[in-house]
């Protein structure tokens, strides 16, 4: 992949985005109203918090993001000070720190090598700067709310786009160990297209900015002049560099309409890829299912005949011993555990608190994508994934604590004051307190991800004043609905469990299990973290819809086909053996986390170690409660179903 350098003029955009089916991309729909500008208008510049991004050995070296005026940047500001531009809550959550900026654009109205201000940079100012130049970090503004980014072109694919962000500066390519250069020129190549009927009216449909690095001599602001040497802070205690900021801005109209503006910045890496992982996953889940299907249906077609067929023998009228022998040798296998099979496991609470917590997962999850695959979730509408996952999560509460009590009742649970409880409270605690813990480090480096006090407390106030009593309510109503009664009645003695087969043993079963699901999302996977910490945007929601529903139903098959020969082996401990060994496929996402961070990432220091073991921790135990309760609920439902089928005296 290479940059490219802007012309004024362009010819047909090309999109990755449009040559893709329907099926595998959402189409767009608008996240805000278009705002249409007069010749001579000013339009916004705001500027974003500054964040790392691949520097030029291909790897991140941080994932700490800073204030674009921090004192140490010494950039220029507006005058009476850059003010706050309002954000919403997913757009805090995730990082943005939106401000004003002293940059004037006029609609239409070209500037040239126009100074914006002059700053000194000391020695530790010099040295802070040039060392997030080293670990590439880069700028982001936004105008009218579009990123202005770089053009760049894909070699493998042959297509144009534009990658949000622009590099702060930049280092000598032909000595790597020598000085670093300092971007302070800005080229503002500004695309609008008009409104039809309205040639009066314009709007702002791409941005890009070309930086440059000058070091002006007094007043000479000649920003053509490529004799002039780059800027090097110098990191001097006797020494303080003088820098000038210019920026020249140029309007080119465009034929892209405002609707289809963000298409250039949605660009696949290697669609390919997608299309290999997505085939290949559908063709092993297909295979899964059929062998699954097959196998269970024709041997508990012949057990259930058999076992009814044994049930109707009168043993009294048999005259030898031999048919008694057979039919006793016969009764084997799964329905020997019949009386055992609805026994309460262990540790019915914790149980049922995390399958309640991985229903409402469960459903947020759905409801998530399938909002962002109808294009309701739009790059334009920036934290809007935060907030829907924040405003569902709340909302389905209710969901949490119906199937949390529900299940318990049906476990013959006892303490249902705990359940109700602790189900809005034990799994929510151990991710915020993660969270805090983790803000706690950005916080210590001044970072710009760190989320303000005052926004914990919204969060905190949500989830006691809102979600909390939601969640009530559903186990209020979980613990009056009548539960789920077992077809088969339970001994009340324990049946001895015999000694199992080495990979029916849990560690063996659960590593079994487990990577079959991981295998249906890694190559999704892939692509939504290099989108998390390398601050690329993904959309590729259809793909995730169906990968999605792809991981569920392998998830499903496996566990109940390791359910169906735990029960042959007379081991009637099933609930958290299902719970476990399905989720057992979140060990096999924190361990390609660690691979990620081996080969992807060269972060050094320690707060940006643990701030990424840390999230990669979390989402893997939110990950693991998920796919546990489809484990569970998969397998609870097939040994409702085979047991319904046979007769029991």
């Amino acid at each position: 992949m290479k940059s490219r350098t802007f012309a004024p003029s362009w010819g047909a955009l090309c999109s990755a985005f449009l040559a893709l089916p329907q099926l595998s991309a959402a189409f767009y729909l608008p996240g805000v109203a278009p705002t249409s500008y007069e010749q001579g208008a000013r339009v916004p510049l705001n500027v974003n918090s500054i964040k790392p991004v691949a520097a030029q050995d291909a790897l991140l070296h941080s994932v700490m993001s800073y204030d674009y005026y921090n004192e140490q940047f010494k950039f220029c500001q507006p005058e009476g000070g850059p003010s706050y531009v309002s954000e919403s809550l997913g757009s805090i959550l995730f990082g943005d720190r939106i401000m004003s900026s002293p940059y004037e654009l006029h609609m239409m109205q070209n500037e040239t090598c126009k100074k914006l201000c002059t700053s000194k940079y000391d020695m530790p100012s010099a040295h802070f700067v040039n060392k997030r130049i080293m670990q590439g970090y880069a700028l982001n503004w936004l105008i009218d709310g579009l990123p202005a980014g770089q053009h760049l072109f894909d070699d493998l694919t042959g297509t144009d786009f534009y990658s949000p962000g622009f590099a702060m500066g930049s280092i000598s390519t032909t000595d790597p160990e020598g000085p670093t250069f300092f971007n302070n020129h800005y080229d503002i190549f500004i695309e609008y297209h008009k409104v039809n009927g309205k040639d009066n009216q314009m709007r702002v449909v791409g941005v890009i900015v070309q930086p440059g690095s000058r070091a002006y001599k007094d007043d000479n602001l000649d920003c053509n002049d490529n004799q002039i040497p780059p800027v090097v802070l110098a990191e001097d205690a006797t020494v303080e560099t003088e820098v000038t900021f210019t920026y020249s801005v140029y309007w080119t109209e465009s034929i892209t309409p405002w609707a289809t503006r963000w298409d250039k910045y949605l660009h696949v890496f290697d669609p390919k890829i997608h299309w290999f992982s997505l085939v290949n996953s559908a063709v092993v889940v297909i295979f899964l299912t059929v062998t699954v299907t097959s196998v269970l249906f024709r041997a508990l077609k012949k057990d259930i005949a058999r076992y009814n067929r044994l049930d109707q023998i009168n043993l009294e009228d048999l005259s030898g011993t031999s048919a008694l022998e057979d039919g006793v040798q016969e009764d084997s296998g799964w329905k020997l555990v019949h009386g055992d099979v609805f026994r309460t496991p262990s540790h019915p609470l914790l149980l049922s608190i995390f399958l309640g917590n991985g229903a409402q997962l469960f459903v947020m999850t759905g409801f998530t994508i399938c909002f962002a695959l109808l294009g309701f979730l739009s790059p334009s509408n920036r934290g809007s994934l935060g907030t829907i996952v924040l405003f569902l999560y709340t909302l389905l509460s209710f969901v949490g604590g119906y199937v949390s009590a529900r299940v318990y009742k049906s476990m013959n649970g006892e303490k249902w004051k705990l359940n109700i409880g602790l189900t809005p409270l034990l799994v929510p605690s151990i991710v915020f307190s993660t969270f805090f813990f983790l803000n706690l480090f950005l916080w210590a480096n001044g970072a710009a991800g760190a989320v303000p006090f005052t926004t914990m407390l919204v969060i905190i106030g949500i989830w006691f004043i809102i979600s909390i009593p939601i969640s009530v309510a559903g186990s209020w109503l979980g613990f009056r609905a009548a539960p789920v009664e077992p077809p088969i009645r339970t001994n009340q003695i324990p049946r001895q469990i015999p000694p199992a087969t080495t990979y029916l043993k849990p560690i063996p079963s659960m590593l079994l299990v487990g990577i079959l699901p991981f295998g249906a999302i890694f190559v999704e996977l892939y692509f939504i973290m290099s989108s998390i910490w390398f601050s690329k945007i993904y959309y590729m929601f259809g793909f995730l819809f169906l990968c999605y529903g792809l991981m569920i139903i392998t998830c499903a098959a496996v566990t109940v086909l390791m359910v169906y020969f735990l029960l042959c082996a007379e081991n009637y401990h099933w609930q958290w053996r299902s719970f476990l060994a399905a989720g057992m496929s979140a060990g096999y996402i924190f361990a390609n986390a660690l691979i990620y961070l081996i080969s992807k990432l060269s972060l050094g220091g320690l707060s940006g170690t643990v701030l990424y073991i840390g999230y990669s921790a979390l989402l893997s135990f939110l990950f693991f409660i998920l796919t546990g309760s489809i484990g569970f609920f998969s397998s609870w439902w097939f040994v409702q179903k085979i047991y319904k089928s046979i007769k029991i005296d």
